[in-house]
């Protein structure tokens, strides 16, 4: 019997297969949620580097969000991290769920960025 961290990253890898067959020279969004607070990040896998991030643990919106593990937070990051994005010249990116659903706070971000410019 698989246990459930083990599951979980059997899902992460078969997530992340599958976007780089589908598009292989994108950058890619990914989401880690934990139960205290959200982050993403533009990862470039042809260079191995970290483009953008943001989390709900900066200092900004630490202050102005009422906790880190809601829609709200979720939404501040997603539109965050867009903006970082188009800065850096990205408008094009792959969402990597990673594990988790394509529900509540991981839907939340990927709105919220989509709404701030960036497509995927």
């Amino acid at each position: 019997m698989l246990k459930t961290k083990e599951l979980f990253s059997k899902r992460v890898q078969r997530n992340r297969s599958a976007l780089r067959r589908k598009s292989p020279d994108k950058v890619r969004l990914s989401v880690f949620r934990s139960s205290k607070n959200i982050y993403a990040q533009l990862i470039d896998d042809s260079q191995g580097l970290t483009v953008a991030s943001a989390s709900s643990l900066e200092r900004d919106l630490r202050n102005s969000l009422k906790t880190g593990a809601d829609k709200s937070a979720a939404q501040a990051v997603g539109k965050l991290v867009a903006e970082r994005a188009l800065e850096k010249g990205l408008n094009e990116v792959v969402f990597d769920r990673g594990g988790y659903r394509y529900h509540g706070r991981v839907k939340a971000l990927a709105d919220s960025a989509r709404e701030a410019g960036l497509k995927f």
